[in-house]
């Protein structure tokens, strides 16, 4: 029998997804189960977002778009890039994707080869090594703990750097710590990255508008603008806009880049379909009150999460200022046992926290950093505090 390649061998599954699977197997037996596992932001765009696509629909041509993005799609998009502090781009810096996922994947393929080193910090999102892994890239993972509070520092930047990676990937706010980074600690990192000309930058920060605080948001080409020439922006409607079914990604970049993902659109995807790009332009370019009115929501639910989180003792969770993530230190547990059952790492808190008290969560180590676990808290309101008390009650019951 033919073989499979041997890329497939280094595919796997998301860790995210299968603890999602095995949360609503359970809830179909009948199991009273809260999931705190999927990070989807639980709600709906606006009303316009819908009337656009029925709008378009009733005049769809059936036909092939382009494989860089409708042009209504890419104007909305500059518009919106512009009003977060990126000036002076253009179409041709643009290009699309299935979700901003998509995006990632096209330009692994665009900028690595196989042998070529790509770094990223940890905690990481779980598809950056899938995806590095698929190519054939050489990873290199940066480790930021709680005790750094999840973020990357500047002396550990530079290490990284000395070892002339290809790509450095960067994640904020960081999914799935919900740490944001401050315009200071931004520009300490954009200090060291201009040493290094050789090193693409890429910057995944889809959840740009789900920032507390009045942190705000910030990029490294705003610190230092001598960096875009090599520096990729990533974004998607899929957070701010509750769309991460309707699937667009989009990144502004360098043109060179920007081609090149184009070019592979051409082969992967062609286009994106015009309802769902007429979807996303009214989501870029209307109201932006449904977002707006989730974020403040996001916030108070965080301080939830984390005076619940921070009242069990041994707990560590630094306080997170983006996204709807905690990612709370739980290695206290360790070495210790519920109802019998033995607690000797993340993935056994996780298994045994479903099981005894029905609350899904995704380990530490898919992202990792194996102390921990992430907490999505985009779940019902009314799921909250119950959730956040039968895992309190855990802790209590170990042994």
């Amino acid at each position: 029998m033919p073989q499979l390649a041997q890329r497939v061998g280094r595919a796997k599954p998301s860790a995210i997804m299968v603890i999602a699977e095995k949360a609503r197997q359970l809830k179909a037996q009948g199991r009273d189960i809260i999931s705190f596992s999927i990070g989807v932001p639980n709600f709906l765009p606006g009303e316009h977002v819908y009337a656009a696509a029925r709008e378009s629909l009733s005049h769809d041509s059936g036909q092939y778009g382009s494989n860089r993005g409708a042009e209504p799609l890419l104007d909305a998009f500059l518009k919106h890039i512009e009003a977060l502090g990126f000036s002076g781009y253009g179409r041709m810096n643009l290009s699309i994707g299935i979700g901003a996922k998509q995006v990632l994947y096209n330009l692994a393929e665009a900028l690595l080869d196989e042998g070529d080193e790509i770094c990223f910090a940890a905690p990481y999102w779980t598809t950056y090594r899938d995806i590095a892994d698929i190519v054939g890239a050489k990873i290199n993972v940066l480790p930021c703990p709680s005790t750094q509070n999840y973020k990357l520092a500047p002396a550990q930047l530079e290490e990284a750097l000395k070892r002339k990676p290809k790509v450095f990937l960067f994640n904020n706010p960081s999914n799935p710590t919900g740490m944001v980074y401050t315009a200071g600690e931004i520009a300490a990192l954009a200090d060291v990255l201009v040493r290094y000309p050789d090193t693409w930058i890429i910057t995944d920060d889809i959840y740009n508008s789900m920032v507390f605080d009045g942190i705000g948001y910030h990029n490294f080409v705003f610190a230092r603008p001598e960096l875009r020439d090599r520096l990729i922006f990533v974004d998607s409607v899929s957070k701010t806009y509750g769309m991460p079914g309707w699937r667009v990604g989009l990144l502004a970049g360098p043109e060179s880049v920007a081609k090149a993902v184009t070019t592979l659109n051409s082969n992967h995807i062609t286009s994106v379909p015009e309802v769902i790009t007429a979807a996303a332009v009214a989501a870029f370019s209307g109201p932006q009150d449904v977002p707006q009115a989730r974020c403040a929501e996001f916030a108070q639910k965080r301080d939830v999460v984390v005076a619940a989180l921070r009242a069990i003792p041994g707990v560590v969770c630094p306080r997170p200022q983006g996204a709807f993530y905690a990612f709370p230190d739980i290695s206290v547990a360790f070495g210790k046992s519920h109802n019998g059952t033995p607690i000797n790492s993340d993935v056994d808190v996780c298994a045994a926290l479903l099981e005894a008290k029905g609350v899904a969560c995704v380990p530490g180590s898919a992202f990792g950093e194996p102390h921990s676990l992430r907490i999505s808290y985009t779940c019902p309101t009314a799921q909250l505090e119950p959730g956040l008390k039968r895992i309190q009650e855990f802790f209590a019951e170990l042994a």
